[in-house]
């Protein structure tokens, strides 16, 4: 038994789940879970389903979808459900994001799997190593930025990623490189954006006296922290805080945002609206 997870988008009308649905019953599919959502500023309808099929082969099942969804306007992707996404994570200097993807990925609590890190710095070849994970140091100045892309982008695609991972990744990705990651590339990075820019933002915050700490998790574009949210989560903070409490805290907040938005696209879950998304948690 084969199971699938089917997601599409299209202009909103009567009858796309009943076509959907009767479209796999056709074809002896059961259905193990399913979502939709009606977007009435723009008119476009979004599904996700689950399904188990053993009657139909997966190349005539992409076949027939074709035809479905010709009909609908239907931007559809079917997926084996039960095959790890392949994921390059990408880091600098600061690793709480990528020793809780590391450990989540190896307790079975995140469906990827990690094919790669690659680093502007040496710092965590040998957490690569413990891992058994292929470590890639490929150093980035002003000057080698585009040998460094052109490298970075050779080993994503050599380990055939479905998924890039920015986990505290410090270095700005060039135009030409985020319309190569489109769609399938993740940035994390703190809420402090735009009040406290540049170098030790915590800092910053703390001399302001903030209440709430906060993560982002969004799609790479080539419009700097700008892309379509995915996740995003606060922690509170008071006047008793240090400047080292509010990073603490804030590495922690950065963790599971990007663990959650790793997840749920590793899952199918999330689905473009324009600028932003659709989630079914």
């Amino acid at each position: 038994m084969s199971v699938y997870i089917l997601t599409l988008s299209c202009p909103d009308r009567v009858g796309i789940v009943h076509a959907v649905s009767g479209f796999l019953l056709e074809r002896g599919g059961n259905i193990e879970e399913a979502a939709q959502y009606n977007d009435h500023g723009t008119g476009l309808f979004f599904m996700r389903v689950r399904f188990a099929c053993e009657r139909v082969p997966e190349a005539q099942l992409r076949t027939d979808l074709g035809g479905l969804a010709e009909g609908f306007g239907m931007a559809w992707k079917l997926h084996a459900a039960e095959q790890p996404m392949k994921t390059v994570i990408l880091v600098s200097r600061e690793g709480h994001c990528l020793n809780d993807l590391l450990f989540r990925w190896k307790s079975g609590l995140l469906p990827v799997h990690i094919a790669a890190i690659i680093s502007n710095h040496r710092d965590f070849y040998q957490l690569a190593a413990s891992y058994n994970v292929p470590f890639h140091h490929i150093p980035v100045t002003a000057a080698t930025k585009a040998q460094a892309e052109a490298r970075q982008l050779e080993v994503i695609e050599a380990e055939g990623a479905q998924l890039v991972v920015l986990a505290r990744y410090m270095q700005i990705l060039s135009n030409e490189l985020c319309g190569q990651l489109q769609g399938r590339a993740i940035n994390i990075h703190h809420s402090f954006l735009p009040s406290f820019k540049g170098a030790k933002p915590y800092y910053q915050a703390h001399d302001r006296g903030v209440k709430l700490i906060g993560a982002t998790a969004h799609y790479v574009t080539a419009d700097l922290d700008e892309g379509p949210i995915i996740e995003q989560d606060v922690a509170r903070a008071d006047h008793t805080d240090t400047v080292e409490d509010l990073t603490a805290r804030g590495r922690d907040t950065e963790s599971l945002v990007l663990a959650r938005a790793v997840k749920w696209h590793s899952e199918h879950r999330v689905l473009l609206n324009g600028h932003r998304t659709v989630v079914f948690r």
